[in-house]
């Protein structure tokens, strides 16, 4: 199964127009196996947050990107509950990947 094929099968399905930046932010990794989602799902949620803070004047017209970011986070973790074992050290990496940003921003 691919990254693609593994989105379409969420449910509940995200409202249209989330599905839709969800499989933006995801385009270049859509095709890859689905082992990936969880990489993928993070890097594209770190590229949305990325854009976001890099933006000054970003505002509520940018809501839209910020659920998607959330969606994709949850998506990661939601890949990952199939190997419960390394959930802890999993989430301490996306924190620390995540937290980067905000670390990019002050500087």
């Amino acid at each position: 199964m691919t990254i693609g094929g593994w989105l379409a099968t969420r449910t509940p399905p995200p409202p249209p127009l989330l599905a839709a930046r969800l499989e933006e932010a995801l385009a270049p990794a859509l095709g890859r196996d689905v082992a990936h989602v969880e990489d993928a799902s993070l890097a594209a949620a770190e590229a949305i947050l990325h854009q976001l803070l890099s933006t000054p004047d970003a505002g509520r017209d940018r809501a839209l990107d910020l659920l998607a970011a959330d969606a994709l986070v949850t998506y990661a973790f939601e890949a990952a509950s199939d190997e419960p074992d390394a959930i802890a050290a999993r989430a301490d990496g996306a924190m620390a990947r995540l937290a980067r940003l905000a670390a990019e921003r002050r500087a």
